[in-house]
């Protein structure tokens, strides 16, 4: 998504956003400022999370904790 945000489905069907942006102040997390990296976050195996090159990560508790609700439309 735009802004640094990653819209996530959990395998309960529920959809969140996160905001990465504020990830950005950490040192760590710096080279996602590079759009074509931040742009090959990959889900982790067994849904234990995100991950951008096997070195950079979030935890699926992280994204569920910190993520917020997205909108989810009614199929009916």
């Amino acid at each position: 998504m735009a802004n640094k945000r990653i819209l996530v489905t959990f395998s309960n069907d529920v959809k969140k956003n996160y905001d990465c942006s504020l990830l950005l102040k950490d040192d760590l997390f710096k080279p996602l400022s590079n759009e074509n990296l931040f742009r090959s976050a990959k889900a982790d195996k067994h849904g234990y999370g995100i991950s951008w090159m096997d070195e950079l990560a979030l935890s699926e508790s992280e994204l569920w904790i910190n993520g917020v609700f997205a909108e989810q439309k009614n199929s009916a």
